[in-house]
């Protein structure tokens, strides 16, 4: 059986399609981990109101730092790979294609940044990440500060949670930046 060649473009084209497959995998995972949160936050808080332990809401903290923290990865590596496709493996395809004329590769993945919203889209969603992963478990201590039900360790434990609640908050404002800039920084 003789063998079949592989040209390079042939392997750019499946690495292309191998990293939209992890990029598309990871939306999804990503979005899902918002309706986890809101599931898991309406839950906690029922719980806690129906058994009338205010304490109950420090399992909030440490859940939305896990969720957020893992939607905050995921995130930075879909903008990641879209950065790689639109500033190494595509122009890497377009100098192979570039014997046999023009070539704009994958024109999507830079076209979509160029909407004029595209900034304020960004802002609400760093608005609704912080609520949701942030807002929500720093209301729920302060909720389990004014019942004053706690002792000294749930208090000190309160208070880590918080520290690690604020350090998340810090780290999704730092990821709003634009991929290439934050690749630089780092």
């Amino acid at each position: 059986m003789p063998e079949q060649e592989v040209t390079v473009g042939q392997l750019l084209l499946a690495e292309y399609q191998t990293v939209k497959d992890e990029q598309k995998a990871r939306i999804g995972f990503r979005d899902n981990l918002l309706y986890v949160t809101l599931g898991v936050v309406a839950a906690v808080i029922a719980a806690a109101a129906q058994a009338g332990q205010p304490s109950m809401l420090l399992a909030l903290p440490p859940v939305c730092v896990v969720l957020g923290w893992t939607y905050l990865v995921n995130d930075e590596k879909i903008s990641a790979i879209g950065h790689y496709v639109r500033e190494d493996l595509g122009p890497r395809l377009g100098r192979l294609a570039a014997a046999e004329g023009e070539f704009a590769g994958f024109g999507w993945e830079a076209y979509h940044r160029t909407d004029v919203r595209r900034r304020t889209r960004k802002a609400i969603q760093a608005a609704i990440d912080l609520t949701a992963f942030c807002a929500v478990p720093l209301a729920a201590l302060v909720v389990f500060w004014a019942g004053r039900s706690g002792g000294g360790l749930l208090v000190g434990l309160s208070v880590a949670e918080a520290l690690a609640v604020v350090g998340l908050g810090v780290q999704v404002l730092l990821y709003t930046r634009p991929a290439g800039r934050a690749r630089a920084a780092a």
